[in-house]
């Protein structure tokens, strides 16, 4: 932590700026809650003010598409998954992951073991509720390397396309539903259902290691070195955010509390949250893993015959930010 807190101060000091802090817009993927400690706890901390910037955290939700937002310069940064990152940028939106602050995966399909699911040659004939905006890349893929249908035919599963919810598990329309390990498969548990009557399969378990919550910004911002300079210090003072935020769950949580103007979250499940959280961001210095982003890669050109991206991206990532920012 000390190394990421003299970065970030040192860049500070090299900015151009420093007589009038850089305005930095990011814009979340989801809703203001412990998935994006990190950047609440480095704006409440002070770590970005000590880097020179002024901050603005817009929270996302189900009408907000971040890659739209980015596109529409109404953010500098965003945080996204890498498979809708990808394949965005094969469908024209010019996305570059800048940082990767998440090192896990903590996507999962949660079953009922009522249905009589004790493993994936169980799916088909079997009804499974599904994200989409984006999120639904990673279980395309998973679905296509088992070579499982997913339009409802003969041998293949019929997918819901579930909210943001759990309700689908709860009301028995699904025989499994997408649950993040820190979020929805605890919103399941609060529902009164046992662990013991569940069944999970993470898909880093299953093959389908998929990077998510990275940062992103347009090809084109990165021609301009202010910008470079810029995100350099913005992720290194939101890195220094993440580390403090691992290690005081409680008071990151608070510090959520404090942002979410919708007051739907509790202390209880925010704190849960941060401390799962904690474990996916856990070994992450920010640096994108090369070996990491490769995999990902791998898993969504091999989902059969309609895979999520068709050839391997050029130009999708950079390591320029994260070497100014750690160096």
């Amino acid at each position: 932590m000390k190394k990421l807190l003299t970065s970030a101060a040192a860049l500070a000091a090299m900015s151009s700026g420093a007589f009038a802090a850089d305005d930095v817009t990011l814009q979340l993927k989801w809703v203001t809650q412990a998935q994006f400690a990190g950047y609440y706890v480095a704006l409440e901390k002070g770590f970005y003010e000590e880097a020179d910037l002024n901050v603005t955290i817009k929270p996302g939700g189900p009408d907000v598409a971040p890659v739209q937002v980015l596109l529409g310069g109404g953010a500098d940064v965003m945080v996204d998954w890498m498979p809708s990152a990808l394949a965005a940028r094969e469908n024209g939106a010019p996305v570059v992951n800048i940082a990767q602050p998440y090192k896990s995966s903590g996507m999962m399909l949660t079953c009922l073991k009522e249905t009589g699911i004790t493993g994936p040659e169980d799916f088909p004939g079997k009804t499974l509720g599904v994200w989409f905006y984006g999120n639904e890349y990673p279980f395309l893929s998973w679905m296509g390397k088992l070579g499982i249908p997913t339009d409802g035919s003969e041998g293949g599963v019929t997918v819901l396309k579930q909210g943001f919810n759990v309700d689908p598990l709860l009301q028995k329309q699904a025989a499994c539903i997408s649950t993040m390990t820190y979020n929805e498969y605890w919103q399941v548990i609060d529902a009164g259902i046992s662990a013991d009557d569940l069944i999970t399969f993470k898909y880093e378990d299953q093959g389908v290691a998929t990077l998510e919550d990275g940062l992103y910004v347009l090809e084109d911002s990165l021609t301009d070195e202010a910008f470079k300079d810029k995100m350099a210090r913005f992720v290194a003072a939101s890195m220094e955010g993440w580390k403090y935020a691992e290690e005081n769950p409680e008071e990151a949580a608070e510090i959520v509390l404090e942002y979410d103007e919708t007051g739907a979250q509790t202390m209880e499940h925010q704190v849960r949250m941060m401390t799962e959280v904690a474990k996916l961001t856990a070994g992450s210095n920010g640096a994108l893993d090369v070996a990491d982003y490769e995999r990902t890669v791998e898993s969504l050109l091999s989902g059969g015959s309609d895979p999520v991206i068709t050839k391997a991206p050029e130009g999708a990532y950079t390591l320029e930010i994260t070497d100014a920012a750690l160096n």
